[in-house]
């Protein structure tokens, strides 16, 4: 399940330049009149930088990337909300957002939050206030949506220096003054109508904006790449394909499938870094079509997809990967992956699959978490790759068993498609299981906190020809509440990482939704009936909760300004919450795009 492979490195360089201290007003970039005012007030208080050493260890008042910091852990060390004054626990401010599907994160900085909309548009807000500091607004191609679908999606920023980085709809990366909302830099890296979708941001590791994105079939192999570029100015610096070209380590893997044919291994979620190795850590999908008879057999691996990736940061050289699964239904394995030291005990009676190689109770620098829409937790040395354990969650009828000595997963042989008109139940559905919606990790308790879903559908396999077939030549119909949930669609389940023990689980009809751990004990999580709420993390028991009134769709976070703790998230539609309400046709939540901040009083 191990590789070496060589590194692809190729350059594009269309890099433009602005002066990064200026208001501009180009094509590309529309800087509001708020901004000029709000600039007077700040030449009393300069900007600090934002340095690697910053992001490998950042301040506990600051929320400085998608997940917080470089191991994805989605906690914050602030502990002044307590499981005994959460109750308290009101609003302070919100805003109304951007139209458009809404999944962002707040990123903030030294009483700045910077805010993700729909449709590059960026926005700067006083974190204590919320009052507006400046706002960016991308002019992007009217035809976009000809070429994908959902060109809307903007999960996360990245920052470094003083920039805002992020990447665009129209396949770009760009930079902002994080104190003007100017536009310092941008970078093609393709031309999106033959590209990728870029719905997630970027990282930064070690001065290096590392990104991915899903990539539509449209643009062939060649736009299935992980890039990196020069934080400072754009400037690309490696790029990576998930599809291997014919002679490369891999290739072999697709069986007598022609290279223009091979299709679809997006990365289109965000990244973890270990500064330590200096290895990049990234999840992929499936192919297009899904279903393997349609290209090369089922008994092909089609590598990369549906694997972990360890990339070396400066080189943008596969290191390892490991297969989660061979995949011929739509179930990604692009999720967060946590990067966490601790103890390997698995306990066989909840853990399925252990390596018998394991030592019990030795400590490992292991990469773990649900990486994938079938909801299995795996866990590997993050270091070599080595597959340590893989344990079941809710109800899946994909992996029938993983060898503990190699890793290497065997499917359900009922559930894979053969033929054209072939239909099969699928366990969880393509929303997952486990879909972007993030869980969370805590080192007070060393246990996960992961969202899941109890969902189930019929499949069937439509296409004759992976030249007559749709993006994953299934259709999908029946989707039902999974068997043994209680008619329950959401759930979340603590696990240890230690010993994949389930700690604790709740269960509640609506789907559930991101969540975030706090240094006070606390896990904060929403679901797609716009309950918000706080839990217990030892216990699970909910201690607050508040309507919001529309689906949670946002990635909750805490900060602190002037030493007072805030808790931020946002609502909004998805995707993923669309179709999870189609299964609980009672509740009706409204759809406003909305961000909101809550403090103790």
């Amino acid at each position: 399940m191990l590789a070496a492979l060589g590194s692809n490195k190729r350059s594009m360089a269309a890099t433009r330049w602005s002066v990064i201290g200026c208001v501009c007003a180009t094509a590309l970039a529309a800087v509001t009149p708020w901004a000029s005012s709000w600039l007077v007030a700040q030449q009393a208080r300069p900007f600090q930088a934002v340095t690697d050493a910053v992001l490998r260890n950042p301040p506990p008042a600051d929320w400085l990337m998608w997940r917080r910091t470089l191991n994805s852990w989605g906690y914050s060390p602030l502990q002044d909300i307590t499981p005994d004054n959460v109750r308290t626990l009101r609003m302070v401010w919100t805003r109304a957002l951007g139209p458009g599907l809404q999944e962002g994160t707040p990123l903030v900085h030294d009483g700045v939050m910077y805010f993700p909309n729909p449709l590059d548009l960026v926005e700067a807000f006083d974190a204590k206030t919320g009052d507006l500091k400046w706002q960016y607004r991308r002019k992007l191609p009217e035809d976009l949506g000809k070429f994908f679908p959902v060109p809307a999606i903007n999960r996360n920023l990245a920052i470094y220096g003083n920039l805002i980085i992020d990447t665009s709809a129209d396949d770009y990366v760009f930079a902002l003054n994080a104190q003007t909302g100017a536009l310092a830099w941008e970078t093609k890296i393709l031309d999106y109508q033959r590209g990728a979708q870029q719905t997630s941001g970027p990282i930064v590791a070690n001065g290096k904006v590392i990104s991915g994105r899903g990539c539509e079939p449209e643009g062939g192999p060649d736009a299935c790449v992980i890039t990196a570029h020069d934080a400072r100015t754009g400037k690309e610096l490696w790029r990576t394909r998930t599809i291997p070209k014919p002679g490369e380590p891999g290739s072999e893997t697709w069986g007598d499938v022609p290279y223009e044919e091979r299709l679809h291994v997006g990365t289109w979620m965000v990244p973890s870094y270990d500064p330590e190795l200096n290895l990049i850590y990234i999840g992929t999908s499936v192919t297009s079509p899904a279903p393997k008879y349609l290209i090369g057999g089922v008994g092909n691996k089609h590598l990369y997809h549906n694997c972990t990736l360890a990339i070396d940061a400066d080189t943008g050289r596969i290191v390892w990967y490991y297969q989660h699964v061979v995949d011929h239904w739509d179930l990604d394995h692009p999720f967060e992956r946590l990067l966490v030291d601790t103890a390997v005990t698995p306990n066989a009676n909840q853990v399925r699959w252990i390596n018998p190689r394991i030592q019990s109770g030795e400590r490992r620098k292991v990469i773990t978490g649900v990486p994938g829409k079938t909801g299995l937790v795996y866990t590997l040395d993050r270091q070599t790759g080595e597959f340590l354990w893989a344990r079941p969650t809710v109800f899946q009828t994909i992996v029938s068993r993983i060898d503990g000595a190699t890793g290497a997963v065997d499917v359900n042989p009922d559930t894979v498609f053969t033929g054209p008109g072939q239909t099969v139940v699928v366990c969880p559905t393509t929303n997952g299981g486990k879909n972007w919606e993030a869980s969370a990790y805590s080192p007070l308790t060393n246990v996960m906190y992961v969202p899941l879903r109890n969902t189930c559908a019929e499949g069937t396999a439509v296409a004759e020809s992976r030249k007559k077939t749709s993006l994953y030549g299934v259709a999908y119909k029946q989707a039902q509440v999974a068997p043994n949930s209680g008619g329950n669609v959401g759930t979340i389940y603590a696990i240890s990482a230690e010993t994949g023990v389930t700690a604790w689980k709740f269960e509640q009809r609506a789907g559930t939704m991101s969540v975030v751990a706090t240094g006070g004990g606390l896990l904060f999580g929403g679901d797609v009936n716009g309950r918000f709420r706080a839990f217990d993390q030892r216990s699970g028991k909910v201690l607050w909760e508040i309507n919001l009134g529309s689906p949670v769709t946002g990635y909750p976070i805490s900060y602190a300004v002037d030493g007072k703790q805030y808790v931020a998230v946002s609502t909004g539609v998805s995707l993923t919450q669309s179709g999870l309400s189609g299964l609980t046709p009672e509740l009706h939540p409204s759809t406003g795009n909305n961000l909101f901040v809550f403090a103790l009083p």
